[in-house]
């Protein structure tokens, strides 16, 4: 069992960043200029999927703008204030279409007890993915962004993730000329970092950003 999700260091990230260290140089060097940051999230299960569903497929400056308005629109973004907010107002603060639809759909869910993440911390990656990707929306990315930021789960490598590809190609020399190439070279990779690919995951991302991402 995984303990409960807090805005505090996961409890192997020391040991994860010095067996990372140890086995992958440039990653040294990533732990090494990031050592001030820590993966942390909002410790809210609900907020994390909805703030996941926001990101996908677009840009992070872009997400952030959409998810402040509709924090904006509102603040205690409770199930049931989703569920009950009016499509067009959803549309206002830049939501697709099809994402309106999406947050609306969760929230029904959180609200009557079909979803209860408090049921996940004694779940593991498999079935909590399994029922995330039940709901309209959620995909497996989504689903990832939920067991890295919010279960804090230590071995995901979330290689859907355009961003991350392309930066650890960029980081390693990788010369794959398609994304699904560059894809199969992570996860090859990657099988260097077991158990911690979060934490690997989790370093690229914050060489990719001004700021530590959130969800």
């Amino acid at each position: 069992m995984y303990r409960s999700p807090t805005d505090h260091e996961p409890p192997y990230w020391a040991d994860a960043c010095a067996a990372l260290a140890a086995a992958d140089p440039v990653l040294a060097e990533l732990i090494e200029r990031h050592r001030a940051d820590v993966l942390t999230g909002s410790g809210d299960g609900f907020r994390t999927l909805l703030n996941a569903i926001v990101g996908q497929q677009i840009s992070v400056s872009a997400a952030a703008s959409i998810w402040g308005r509709l924090t904006d629109l509102l603040p205690g973004l409770s199930p049931g204030d989703v569920a009950a907010a009016a499509h067009e107002a959803l549309r206002a603060v830049g939501l697709s279409n099809r994402k309106a639809e999406y947050v609306v759909g969760i929230a029904r869910a959180f609200a009557d007890g079909s979803i209860d993440p408090d049921a996940w911390v004694s779940m593991d990656d498999a079935d909590v993915t399994a029922q995330l990707v039940s709901l309209r929306g959620v995909g497996p990315w989504t689903a990832q962004m939920v067991l890295i930021f919010h279960l804090h789960r230590p071995d995901v490598l979330p290689t859907g993730d355009i961003g991350l590809v392309n930066a650890a190609a960029r980081l390693y020399g990788w010369t794959a000329s398609t994304l699904p190439g560059r894809a199969a070279r992570l996860r090859d990779h990657a099988e260097r970092w077991r158990p911690w690919r979060t934490v690997a995951t989790w370093y690229i991302w914050r060489d990719l950003d001004a700021e530590p991402v959130i969800y």
